[in-house]
Order: C-alpha cells, then structure tokens, then sequence
C-alpha cells in the first residue's frame, strides 16, 4: 500500500500524514504540486493547511496546480482519494465533490477535539459500522459546509454523507452540532462511486494511542483492506 501525499505552496500537515502512514506500516511519499505523474501509487491524500496563503477562496489557487489535472484523472479511473481540511476544500473547488466551504459559524477559527458519527455510506475510506462515534480533531477557520437542498438530498440519498458532527453521546442538537455551523452537521462527504473522500477533521492526527489515540486509523486502514481485496 502506497500513499502519495500531495504538497502544495502553504500545506501544512503533509509531514503528518507520511507520519501516519508509516505508523500504520505504510509506504507514503510526497508529491510535489507541479507534478503529473501519480503512477505507483495506490492512493491520493490532499492534506490539510493553507494552500497558496488561502488567497481568493481555500482552495481556489491550488485547484489549478499540474497535479490536480492527474488527481482528477486518478479519480475518474476509480483511484482512491482523500481530502482532508484544505484538501476537502481543493476537492471541492476542483468539483470532484460537490458543495462548498465557508468561513465558520461565529467567524472564528476552530481548534478542538471533535466528536464525529459514522454514517451509513459508500465511501471506500471507512467500513467502521453506522452510529460509530470517533473523537478526532478539527483546525480550521473554513469548515462550513453548504449546498443547496437538491444536492443535500441527493447525498443523503446516495448514502455520501460519510460523518457528521455530533454532540459526545452521539445525539444531535437541535441547533445543530457543527462547530462551525455546517449545514446538517456534515463532517465528510464522498463521491457518488465513494472513492473520492473528503472531511474538515484530521484523522492524520490520531492514529498513534502514545499521542492522542486511534480513532482515526480507520480511515487508512479501510482503503488498504478494499484495495488488497481487489488485488
């Protein structure tokens, strides 16, 4: 299993994914943004930080790097890839998932552990079972996904809601549970063949139980046991 990391002028937190990787005896190697050859990987990661210094929209600049391009080509042939923070938002500025980020609820940026609910859905990157809670870290200052009512009900439907935000014992408050105020505490969201992922929270950062816990080894380790099975 070979995880391509891809870096852009601002990511931040490509150093903990490989780290992540690794811990879970994985290959990981970075990928350069003017890079156009993703061959040898098994699959993609866009991580998390401030791609281009966020200018104009996140993700708006970096949508347009070389890479992208073959990410994109990746995608379409079926290849595995995940988007995390800043990786959510390229993905979703490359139209590779549908809906938007904004700034969060209240303006603010976010730091703090974040309890998430594991959906049923298609997406690839996570066979945990439905009403799984995880704790897993948020960063970010635009985590506030929206979309209009035909594309939320088309990802409900599809079962392409991945995880929600939710309250510690796994209910939902009536305001809504989103720190950031994220339209119907969507967390994640996939594709409608479930191999393109994309989430705010970074699962990069708890896989290891000495700094931090596991809860978010799932998500690496399900993408490597559907990949070996296809193999």
């Amino acid at each position: 299993m070979r995880f391509g990391v891809v870096i852009f002028p601002g990511s931040n937190c490509e150093q903990d994914v490989i780290h992540a990787a690794n811990t879970l005896g994985y290959e990981a190697e970075f990928v350069w943004h003017g890079s156009t050859d993703l061959s040898g990987f098994d699959a993609i990661v866009l991580p998390g930080g401030f791609s281009y210094g966020d200018y104009i929209r996140c993700g708006a600049v970096a949508r347009f790097s070389p890479v992208m391009a073959e990410v994109i080509r990746f995608a379409g042939r079926g290849g595995p890839v995940l988007g995390i923070c800043n990786g959510f938002q390229i993905l979703a500025e490359a139209h590779l998932l549908p809906g938007a980020l904004l700034r969060n609820r209240g303006l603010k940026f976010i730091c703090r552990e974040a309890t998430l609910k594991v959906e049923p859905s298609i997406c690839q990157w996570l066979d945990e079972p439905a009403g799984t809670l995880l704790r897993i870290p948020i960063n970010h200052n635009e985590g506030n996904y929206i979309c209009d009512e035909e594309t939320l009900a088309r990802l409900n439907g599809n079962g392409q809601v991945v995880l929600r935000y939710c309250e510690p014992d796994g209910t939902r408050a009536d305001g809504g549970s989103a720190p950031n105020g994220a339209l119907d505490d969507i967390a994640g969201i996939c594709n409608e063949r479930g191999n393109v992922f994309g989430l705010m929270p970074h699962p990069e950062r708890v896989v290891d139980p000495a700094v931090g816990g596991t809860d978010g080894a799932a998500i690496f380790t399900a993408i490597a046991r559907r990949l070996a099975e296809v193999v």
